[in-house]
């Protein structure tokens, strides 16, 4: 099952979820570049979000205007649904509407892998290779993996420091695929310093201890912060 978390307040963009993308809200148009691939389902806090769903066909639950991540949001949906325990749950953030089915097909193969396999998971993401340049945006996130393709750490500072410059830095994608007792493992975590200073609710996973899988992708998607990332994507995707 698909999960998009939307709220409305967003500091550095206000109501950007609605925003246009070619003719139609941020949100929907997220929605629709992934409803082949499984159910999809938008978890929000806003009654507008509620209502813009159900005129495009897609399912809404309403969740808490408290919490602080995205994860805590799709985490109080999921609950309200009959799921199994294994049912494969995929985090898709509203402000990729551009994003790749394939990308998030190939998360959904990685997160069934670690099923079969007994992996001790809590939670399954993507990276991709970007540029020195684009590795200077606090806005694009960075991450470091290890031998075995655990990360290491999430920043939006570049990581690691290169020292000679010529390091391919890996950009983190803001997709996360779990099962639904991962989930509501990850969401019973304490938040973490790290959470707090970086912004960046995958770090509560990797302080307490936690696997995070990693799976490189190809992928021209990015993340939607800033009113200038929605031009610069507009004008890309058009």
């Amino acid at each position: 099952m698909i999960l998009i978390p939307a709220r409305i307040a967003s500091n550095r963009f206000p109501n950007k979820v609605l925003a246009n993308i070619n003719g139609y809200p941020m949100v929907i148009a997220t929605a629709k570049r992934v409803s082949n691939l499984d159910d999809v389902v938008i978890a929000t806090d806003s009654q507008e979000i509620i209502n813009l769903a159900s005129d495009y066909g897609f399912k809404a639950i309403m969740t808490s205007d408290e919490h602080k991540s995205g994860t805590d949001r799709i985490n109080e949906a999921v609950s309200k649904l009959d799921l199994s325990d294994n049912e494969i749950i995929v985090n898709v953030q509203a402000d990729e509407p551009f994003i790749e089915p394939e990308v998030v097909v190939a998360l959904i193969s990685r997160v069934k892998q670690g099923v079969q396999n007994s992996e001790d998971l809590m939670m399954t993401s993507c990276y991709k290779t970007i540029k020195n340049t684009e590795a200077d945006d606090p806005n694009y996130v960075k991450v470091i993996t290890d031998a075995n393709g655990y990360a290491i750490y999430f920043s939006r500072s570049k990581i690691p420091y290169d020292r000679e410059e010529f390091y391919g830095y890996f950009g983190h994608l803001g997709l996360y695929g779990f099962t639904k007792k991962s989930l509501k493992d990850f969401c019973s975590l304490p938040t973490s310093p790290l959470e707090n200073i970086e912004k960046l609710e995958q770090l509560r996973a990797i302080y307490h201890g936690k696997k995070v899988a990693m799976i490189e992708v190809k992928s021209k998607s990015f993340g939607i912060d800033t009113k200038e990332d929605l031009q610069r994507a507009v004008e890309f995707f058009k």
